[in-house]
């Protein structure tokens, strides 16, 4: 085996480059040439390739997002477009492929595989529902951005005796949502997993201004039914409520932050652990963090699983909250 592929693929996170950065010097290192292919699986299809050297990695470990560039590919969920795709590795001699990506990205990564392809997959989304690591790359990035802004906007919600409504990024999962809240001091966390009605968070509110709170703070996932656009289309329609309340809608900005350094080492250690997987032929895993080692897990048992919340920290933030 003498040339492997790095691509990134879904949501960007940021750590991507970190983990390209070491899967391409330590591929080197290795003894392969290490290929960057653009765009995720739509440059796979394309046939969008360029090989990468060591200097061409220099400088990214800083940068979020990724630099090879990311997309979702629908094209690659047919097969007509997983067979394009593995002509286009055959045809530029490609021996493995590392891909760096959560859920849907491993699902393609998945499907490689049984298709007899040699594949390796790095865990990598900012939502953390990723089965098979405790951590993925670019969660802990986005959650201390998503905090620094809810410190920041209880400052002014409390000079102004306000309540908040703060949206994070999870479509399907309350990883971000709960965690924020918690070390946030929320009065309420609104997740997907365990849904609310928009009284029960106006009551809320109101026992927090009760107990002679300034403010108040509800955080919750964008994917959730009770989420920012409709509790403020609430709470405009209620009179008597002793906040003002305002909402903010984080978004994107979660994904954009200079990785901390916690992403940077765990990026450089899943990156490091995909080469050693490759060399010993360990394909058709996961690579990620588990009990504080690097593993790697069956994708066959990654593909189409999430990673359960635990409900027992909503209590917890329930309990805090007073």
């Amino acid at each position: 085996m003498k040339k492997i592929a790095v691509l990134t693929s879904g949501g960007d996170a940021p750590g991507m480059n970190a983990a390209i950065r070491t899967v391409v010097r330590a591929g080197i290192e290795a003894g392969y040439e290490v290929t960057g292919v653009r765009r995720g699986f739509n440059g796979l299809i394309s046939g969008a390739m360029d090989e990468l050297g060591s200097r061409d990695v220099s400088g990214i470990i800083q940068q979020g997002g990724t630099f090879l560039g990311t997309a979702r590919c629908v094209e690659f969920t047919t097969e007509a477009g997983r067979t394009e795709a593995l002509r286009q590795l055959s045809r530029a001699g490609i021996d493995a492929l590392i891909v760096i990506g959560g859920n849907g990205s491993q699902q393609g990564s998945f499907a490689l595989s049984e298709a007899g392809y040699p594949v390796v997959g790095i865990a990598s989304t900012i939502d953390n529902d990723l089965y098979g690591s405790d951590l993925t790359i670019g969660v802990d990035t986005a959650l201390n951005i998503a905090l620094e802004s809810i410190d920041r906007l209880k400052v002014t919600a409390s000079s102004h005796e306000r309540a908040l409504v703060v949206e994070v990024m999870g479509r399907d999962c309350g990883y971000l949502a709960l965690m924020a809240g918690i070390a946030g001091g929320a009065e309420a966390v609104v997740i997907p997993e365990r849904e609310t009605s928009p009284e029960s968070i106006a009551e809320e509110f109101q026992e927090a201004y009760r107990r002679g709170k300034q403010h108040a703070l509800a955080v919750g996932a964008e994917g959730s039914r009770c989420n920012a656009e409709a509790l403020i289309a609430y709470f405009r329609k209620q009179d008597g409520l002793a906040f003002e309340i305002r909402a903010t809608i984080l978004g994107d900005v979660q994904r954009g932050g200079t990785p901390t350094a916690y992403d940077r080492l765990l990026a450089t250690r899943l990156g490091a652990g995909a080469i050693a997987a490759i060399a010993r032929k360990d394909f058709g895993c996961l690579v990620g963090m588990l009990g504080g080692d690097v593993r790697t897990t069956p994708l066959e048992e990654v593909a189409g699983k999430s990673k359960e919340l635990d409900l027992k920290l909503l209590d917890l933030a329930r309990i805090l909250a007073n």
